[in-house]
């Protein structure tokens, strides 16, 4: 998705605090901590696009600091996600805290975790989500961070959501198990201003499972507010 957006844009991808190289501080893992660290990086007005957690991050960065953020894509996450959907989440990212024997390992856990992502997907989590020491490969990401991530998400978004002026785009995954198709109409109906599209073919990992159709679409979103 970055490859076809740069024809258009100067793209940054940012390791969030707590995931991959970044640091990994023993607290500070709300939004309001993370929306902090996009404040701090960025030095000029920018399209924030973010997935999943990176979606709840930008949309609370937009709310608090329209003066560093132009606008917000935010695919597939919302206000009024279910608290059984961050139960399963919970459970699937403890799952996920162990050792592997080898990256050819990790990556048949990968495939059999997301078994809708594409093979680059899966090729790339595997070589830039994790590393070997002392001969055992091992998530970038801290669990004990991970935990305070998942325990965060579960803060209401709806007061941001409400108070962002900025422009912003929501993209759902149709089959979104994360999103559901009530958290999604609760969420129209609470900014009915706002575009929003449902990118179908994907679940939740929407930019890796269709990622032009995604790129379509940011490309429309910035044309359409300029």
């Amino acid at each position: 998705m970055a490859e076809l957006l740069a024809t258009r844009f100067r793209i940054t991808s940012i390791d969030q605090r707590g995931h991959g190289r970044a640091p990994k501080p023993a607290s500070g893992y709300a939004a309001e901590d993370y929306a902090g660290d996009l404040n701090n990086l960025l030095s000029e007005s920018t399209l924030l696009i973010g997935h999943s957690l990176g979606a709840r991050n930008a949309l609370v960065a937009g709310a608090r600091y329209p003066e560093k953020v132009a606008a917000v894509v935010a695919i597939d996450f919302t206000p009024y996600i279910e608290p059984e959907v961050f139960d399963a989440l919970d459970a699937r990212v403890n799952g996920g805290n162990r050792d592997f024997g080898s990256l050819q390992e990790v990556s048949s856990y990968l495939k059999q975790r997301y078994p809708r992502l594409p093979a680059d997907a899966i090729e790339r989590r595997a070589r830039h989500g994790y590393e070997c020491v002392d001969g055992v490969w091992r998530a970038l990401a801290v669990p004990a961070a991970m935990r305070k991530t998942c325990a965060g998400l579960r803060a209401d978004l709806a007061p941001a959501l409400k108070a962002i002026r900025v422009p912003v785009l929501l993209l759902r995954g149709e089959d979104s198990k994360l999103v559901s198709r009530a958290a999604w109409d609760k969420t129209r109906a609470l900014r009915p201003d706002l575009p929003a599209r449902e990118i179908t073919g994907a679940d939740h990992y929407v930019p890796e499972e269709q990622p032009a159709a995604v790129a379509a679409a940011v490309l429309d979103f910035w044309d359409s507010i300029q």
